[in-house]
């Protein structure tokens, strides 16, 4: 995703990570697989992982894999030999494919009571939500004068070769705008696709390369996040880029993080999970994910009056993804492709 008062609580922090003090001496090493938004150099990993390091004295290997979707895709293939540990990225659209997969072990976190039930999607706990958002469609506001106001809005003439989205086979937002298409139209999503079709310009691999494309003027509209306007107030002090507010509601996106099963440091991937629950972690993510802490605790910045939270929010159970997920996809190939 799009990167993007608070106390110190190193006492929570010790509190948190009880066997990993930061007088502690040991050469533990964990390893990350996470998307690429989060380990640039701009992205929350910087501002958090040297803290971790800092206070358990466990060295990060974090390796970034691509989009959400792949981060879950890499850890398949290396199912029967897990090379990392943790995996950063399972929202609440992919936790039936990585369940499915049976790659994730369970894991309660110490911090989960400061997260809102409403936002604990997995009952099981192989996945820990860290932050959340709602899909919504960034355009910019010196090109497009009359800005979409719903899903169909999206297919108006006027928008021809107009809007950017993502793959859902390999993205986490392109998974997360065709179940928003799902949930708003249901069976008849396909006939939406076809009628959308015409106002796309391209489909990407992946969030960030597609949100690329729109901030480099390729086309006027793309598919983000609602809070994605706030990296743009809070870093380049301009409010140029909007999310516009659709009236059937937007989709919400939970993301979590779990550890694979069979973890080479299965212990020092427990203390980072802890970690990323602590005020440490979630207080570094509305300004670098740009999305919402699972955290309730957490104060958000003033360029939060900037991201669209909608009246109503869109999901689609974990169980009828999971049962019907692979049939959505294979509609939509054949729909796009033709």
């Amino acid at each position: 995703m799009m990167k993007r008062v608070m106390l110190a609580v190193l006492c929570l922090c010790l509190v948190t990570l009880p066997a990993y003090a930061a007088s502690e001496k040991n050469n533990e090493k964990l390893v990350v697989y996470t998307y690429d938004s989060f380990a640039s150099e701009w992205g929350l990993a910087p501002k958090v992982i040297p803290s971790f390091e800092k206070m358990t004295g466990i060295k990060v290997e974090l390796v970034s894999v691509g989009s959400s979707g792949q981060v879950l895709q890499r850890a398949m293939l290396e199912k029967d030999h897990p090379k990392a540990d943790v995996v950063i990225g399972i929202d609440n659209n992919l936790l039936a494919k990585a369940k499915k997969a049976g790659v994730l072990s369970a894991y309660r976190s110490k911090g989960i009571d400061r997260v809102p039930e409403s936002l604990r999607f997995d009952p099981e706990f192989q996945v820990t939500p860290y932050d959340y958002g709602y899909f919504a469609m960034i355009y910019d506001s010196e090109v497009v004068k009359n800005p979409p106001k719903s899903l169909e809005d999206l297919t108006s003439e006027r928008f021809k070769k107009s809007v950017i989205l993502m793959d859902p086979r390999t993205s986490g937002p392109g998974l997360g705008f065709l179940l928003w298409t799902v949930s708003a139209y249901g069976d008849d999503f396909a006939t939406y696709w076809k009628r959308l079709t015409p106002s796309i310009l391209t489909i990407t691999d992946s969030w960030s390369s597609g949100y690329g494309l729109f901030t480099n003027g390729e086309a006027p509209v793309v598919l983000s996040y609602s809070s994605s306007p706030v990296y743009h107030v809070a870093f380049e002090k301009t409010d140029r880029y909007k999310a516009a507010a659709f009236k059937e509601g937007h989709y919400m996106q939970i993301e979590g993080a779990g550890i694979l099963k069979g973890a080479p440091h299965r212990k020092a991937a427990e203390a980072f999970i802890d970690f990323m629950l602590s005020e440490t972690f979630q207080k570094e993510i509305a300004l670098t994910n740009i999305m919402f802490p699972a955290n309730s605790a957490t104060v958000l910045p003033e360029s939060f009056s900037h991201a669209v939270k909608p009246e109503k929010n869109l999901q689609l159970s974990p169980v009828e993804i999971m049962n019907e997920g692979e049939g959505w996809i294979a509609t939509w190939v054949d729909t796009v492709s033709k």
